[in-house]
């Protein structure tokens, strides 16, 4: 991807190891985050999932960055949750498990969906679980022909948690969901091209470039436009027709305030290419 983990480590100048499991680089306007644990199949642990959270916040406020690519190193994206690092709670109360969920979980995905900037999923590996969920929360999933996703929790006698019933009904219908769910198969990457899970496969060497060609051209487009119709599309999915057409057209009211609007406007009519700014 962007750099190795010695250059990010060098670039950054901290001896922080978290700095080395959640690797981070900006670049021609695009934040990338990288999983760094391929020993653990990058399963996430607590301190990687606050530090996810915060850079996408992060991307989010920063004008500077207008795109982010969320992947990681070796075979695998992220292969589940890695609890060991949460902090102790002592014996565990009803109610516990659930809050867990809320302030964990719940709050990475939410975090994906929320960033006012476009997310590009690079699914390198194996994406189970939360992983899964973690990419398909993102605006584009990219997957190497080798990555493959497994909604994991039928496997362990769990409900699936990080948001999965809701991601996946909306992105596939509640039958196929349901398939996934209640088997818990490895779905290859080819597979989930077919269902609508993934937009795009690659062969393995080609992913990095691929998302950093995406990845540029949305950091070269009107962000401001991108980041509206990434709201509008989100909400529309729980939203009645009336309030989906009249947010619409409160965002477009909103959206011909901004530089990029009357840029692209202005490059229409004088028949040029438009050079937006993000602003």
């Amino acid at each position: 991807m962007p750099s190795s983990p010695e250059d990010t480590a060098e670039s950054t100048g901290s001896t922080d190891p978290l700095d080395s499991w959640v690797l981070h680089t900006t670049d021609n306007g695009v934040s990338w985050i990288t999983l760094n644990r391929p020993e653990a199949m990058n399963a996430v642990t607590w301190d990687q999932r606050e530090r996810v959270i915060a850079l996408l916040a992060d991307a989010s406020a920063d004008p500077a960055v207008r795109a982010v690519v969320l992947t990681a190193t070796g075979r695998g994206f992220c292969a589940g949750a890695d609890l060991r690092g949460a902090p102790s709670t002592g014996d565990r109360l009803p109610g516990d498990v659930a809050r867990t969920i809320r302030l964990g979980a719940q709050r990475l995905i939410a975090a994906v969906l929320d960033c006012e900037k476009p997310v590009v999923a690079a699914v390198n590996g194996t994406a189970a679980g939360i992983g899964a969920h973690l990419a398909f929360a993102c605006d584009l999933v990219l997957a190497a022909e080798s990555a493959k996703f497994i909604e994991v929790f039928v496997r362990r006698g769990l409900v699936p948690d990080g948001g999965g019933a809701y991601l996946l009904p909306r992105l596939i219908g509640p039958q196929r969901a349901k398939e996934l769910m209640f088997f818990g198969d490895s779905l290859p990457a080819a597979e989930a091209e077919r269902l609508g899970l993934v937009n795009r496969v690659v062969a393995d060497e080609e992913l990095a470039a691929t998302a950093r060609a995406w990845a540029q051209r949305l950091a070269e487009g009107p962000t401001r436009a991108i980041a509206a119709t990434k709201q509008l599309v989100n909400a529309s999915l729980d939203a009645d027709r009336t309030t989906a057409f009249a947010a619409e057209a409160m965002a477009q009211e909103i959206n011909m305030t901004t530089r990029d609007a009357n840029e692209g406007v202005a490059s229409f009519v004088e028949r040029r290419t438009p050079k937006y700014r993000g602003l």
